[in-house]
């Protein structure tokens, strides 16, 4: 059973989404709150598996809710439904934490497909060993935690959990190509959607920004192919 919290001002497109995941499609337990204020809480009194949210609401909205959330949690799976899906938008949904956007209107067994693929992606990422940490140039990815630590400084940054995942399968395959479609399909669960491939282009602005102070290490694109991590 798949513990969801939905978090949607639509009081009627709630009811429908609930009761199409829970009667209809079956295999889940959809708890409600009409606002990122209900939502936070909701979240804190329920533990859900996963957080299904809208963008746009009364008291709290999404941003606000998923910045609140993720100061305490990194790794519970969140999703965006919105009509607010300008490049812009969804910069600002990944750059706060969030695993995926589905544009509305959707249907249900949409909506049930993605959360499928986001749950097994975490099932995968745990059943790994949880002991392993990356050596990269100046740094160490610890992967299980979602951190990059400096061994020089000393400093450390914390990551998104697909940050860290997309990073640890640049670091397992150092030197070689990693194809574009193929992070795609593994970590946004499709080949080709617009939203989903500019959202790739943010993680990699920003895991360059996170290497930057070390010159041995580059994260370089190979134009309609994919992406290749060099390390010299």
């Amino acid at each position: 059973m798949i513990k969801l919290l939905l978090v949607e001002d639509d009081s009627t497109f709630s009811y429908i989404i609930k009761n199409e995941l829970q009667e209809i499609i079956g295999g889940y337990e959809v708890i409600t709150a009409g606002n990122g204020a209900e939502g936070l809480k909701a979240w804190e009194e329920y533990h859900p598996d996963i957080i299904i949210s809208d963008i746009d609401m009364p008291v709290m909205n999404g941003y606000q809710m998923v910045e609140r959330i993720r100061e305490m949690d990194g790794d519970i799976p969140i999703l965006f439904t919105s009509t607010l899906t300008s490049p812009k938008d969804v910069k600002e949904g990944y750059k706060l934490g969030v695993n995926n956007y589905v544009k509305k209107p959707f249907v249900p067994d949409e909506l049930d497909a993605h959360i499928h693929a986001i749950l097994k992606m975490k099932a995968g990422i745990k059943s790994r060993n949880e002991n392993e940490h990356y050596k990269l140039g100046r740094f160490t990815l610890d992967a299980k935690h979602a951190a990059l630590h400096n061994e020089d400084t000393g400093e450390k940054k914390v990551l998104t959990v697909r940050e860290a995942k997309i990073l640890q399968l640049f670091c397992e395959n150092i030197n070689e190509t990693v194809e574009r479609k193929a992070i795609l399909s593994r970590f946004w669960d499709t080949e080709d959607d617009y939203f989903a491939s500019r959202s790739l282009d943010v993680f990699i602005t920003k895991l360059r920004k996170l290497l930057k102070d070390d010159p041995l290490i580059e994260l370089k694109n190979i134009r309609s192919i994919g992406y290749v991590l060099i390390v010299t």
